[in-house]
C-alpha cells in the first residue's frame, strides 16, 4: 500500500523539485520517512540530501500532534460526525501502546524507529499524547525514533541496492 501511495504521489507532483516531492512525502501519515527514503531512492537523489528532507518533513507535524491533538480530538468528539472517527483512531492508536507504556521513552524510541506496519511518528506522537507523556520526553523520543527509522531505510532503499549492484 505504502508504495502505492509513494507512486501516486511521484505522479501527482511531477515536474516539481525532487526535495519538495520527497518532503511532502514524508509528512503524509502512513508512509511517513519510510516513504520519503524511498521516494527518494526512487528518484536518485543523493542520499544524504534525501536524509535532510524526509527529517524535516517528518518532523514537523511531531510537535503540532504532542501539544494539540487532545484538544482537538476533546473538541472533535463532541461532534456527532467526528466522534467514531475519532474514537475508531484513539482506540487502534492505544491498541499499539503496550511498548510504549512498558518501555516509556525506550519503547517510543523503537516504535517510532521500527519500520513495522502501523508505526511512525504520527503514531508514537498519537499515543504519547494519549498517554499524557510529557512533551520535553516525548519530543526527543520520536525524534531519536526517527534518526533509527532513517538509519535502517538508508540500509534498505540505498544500501542494498548498492550491494547487489557490486555483486552483479
Amino acid at each position: 500500500m505504502a508504495t502505492t501511495i509513494i507512486h501516486w504521489f511521484m505522479a501527482m507532483m511531477a515536474g516539481l523539485p525532487n526535495e519538495l516531492i520527497v518532503f511532502v512525502v514524508s509528512m503524509v501519515p502512513i508512509v511517513e520517512l519510510r516513504g520519503g527514503i524511498i521516494c527518494a531512492a526512487l528518484l536518485g537523489m543523493n542520499m544524504a540530501r534525501g536524509i535532510v528532507f524526509c527529517l524535516i518533513g517528518n518532523m514537523i507535524p511531531v510537535p503540532l500532534i504532542l501539544l494539540f491533538i487532545t484538544p482537538i480530538f476533546a473538541w472533535l468528539k463532541k461532534t456527532k460526525v467526528f466522534r467514531p472517527v475519532v474514537e475508531k483512531l484513539e482506540t487502534r492508536s492505544m491498541g499499539k501502546s503496550d511498548q510504549i507504556q512498558k518501555y516509556q521513552c525506550g519503547g517510543l524510541v523503537l516504535f517510532v524507529g521500527l519500520p513495522l506496519p502501523g508505526t511512525g511518528a504520527w503514531t508514537g506522537s498519537l499515543i504519547a499524547a494519549l498517554l499524557g507523556v510529557k512533551f520535553k520526553k516525548a519530543l526527543p523520543a520520536v525524534y531519536l525514533g526517527l534518526l533509527l527509522a532513517v538509519t535502517i531505510m538508508c540500509i534498505v532503499s540505498y544500501g542494498i541496492p548498492a550491494l547487489v549492484a557490486t555483486l552483479f
